[in-house]
């Protein structure tokens, strides 16, 4: 394995990256892809591999499975990155679900530990809000701060708020569904160039889920957590914690808090980062980072090819 690259940063996906069939050519040749969802399977007591590549997709869509697998998914592609004499990264981040995979690749949380926790958090943002009653939306050509108005007077005593900071110019918000079209509404005739309803039963890091939250604080307390070995940087607070107290309050925080994804990543590079990996299924990530700095060299390893070319440019440094 290689040292560590003081330029380069790995950032994991959350829910809404996964695919059937993800990692299935990177799971051909490299055996660890397979071990790593062999192990959160025990942990899960199914087989999460079968699912990840076989479907169906409505199981995988499924909020409580979604997650680990998505976790599952990031540690393999982590695995095989360090196994194949990938260098370690100087920092890691997540985003949203993607902060638990960061923390056990930065062996700051154990990795069944984190199935055990993704499955419950998952479960927990289900139950917090029934289905239906609840949703998201993507709010595209408006500042922040303009969308955050939006959303105070579309409330009418519901709740809608901004969940997701993604990039500039697309924020998510989330809440009551009503509150949610009527924000939406406002938005198109504020001049959004595109109101996304996204598909998706859980109306992820807004107040809905406060119940949620404290659930799954309570779990964390009963965690065990360590100091990063290395840096984190967490999306509620958009800090790198080594107290595993305040790790674990930024997790539980994130659940009804926005993912401040457009910091996390103006933090990363200010840390002297020049290459950002995406690390597992898709490349939202990666589409995201290039919008928010286009100074940043971003890379996506979720198969055989996207391995072979950020080793061979990393090698070539």
């Amino acid at each position: 394995m290689s040292g560590q690259d003081s330029t380069l940063a790995m950032v994991f996906p959350g829910q809404g990256s996964q695919a059937v069939g993800m990692l299935a050519a990177l799971a051909q040749r490299h055996p660890q892809v397979r071990e790593t969802f062999a192990e959160a399977s025990a942990v899960l007591g199914y087989d999460l591999w079968a699912i990840a590549a076989n479907g169906p997709e409505a199981e995988l869509s499924r909020t409580a499975c979604t997650q680990p697998a998505m976790l599952a998914a990031g540690v393999a592609v982590w695995r095989v990155w360090r196994a194949a004499g990938g260098p370690e990264p100087a920092v890691l981040a997540g985003h949203s679900l993607g902060e638990y995979t960061a923390l056990v690749c930065a062996d700051a949380l154990g990795f069944a530990d984190a199935v055990a926790l993704t499955e419950a958090r998952g479960t927990w943002m289900q139950e917090a809000v029934p289905e239906g009653v609840g949703t998201m939306a993507a709010i595209l050509g408006l500042d922040d701060a303009r969308v955050r108005e939006l959303c105070a007077e579309a409330a009418q005593g519901r709740v809608v708020a901004a969940a997701n900071y993604n990039a500039p110019g697309q924020v998510v918000i989330a809440g009551h569904r009503d509150a949610v079209e009527r924000a939406g509404g406002l938005a198109r005739a504020a001049g959004a160039r595109r109101v996304v309803t996204l598909p998706v039963s859980v109306p992820s890091h807004c107040p809905l889920m406060g119940v949620a939250a404290q659930r799954l604080a309570e779990r964390l307390a009963q965690t065990d957590l360590r100091a990063p070995r290395i840096p984190v940087v967490q999306n509620a607070d958009v800090c790198a914690f080594d107290d595993p107290a305040q790790i674990r309050a930024a997790l539980a925080r994130q659940l009804d808090h926005p993912v401040r994804w457009v910091e996390s990543v103006q933090a990363i590079a200010g840390r002297g980062v020049r290459t950002v990996i995406e690390a597992g299924p898709g490349r939202v990530l990666a589409g995201l980072i290039r919008r928010i700095d286009r100074g940043l060299e971003v890379r996506c390893v979720e198969d055989p090819a996207g391995l072979d070319a950020a080793l061979a440019a990393d090698g070539g440094k």
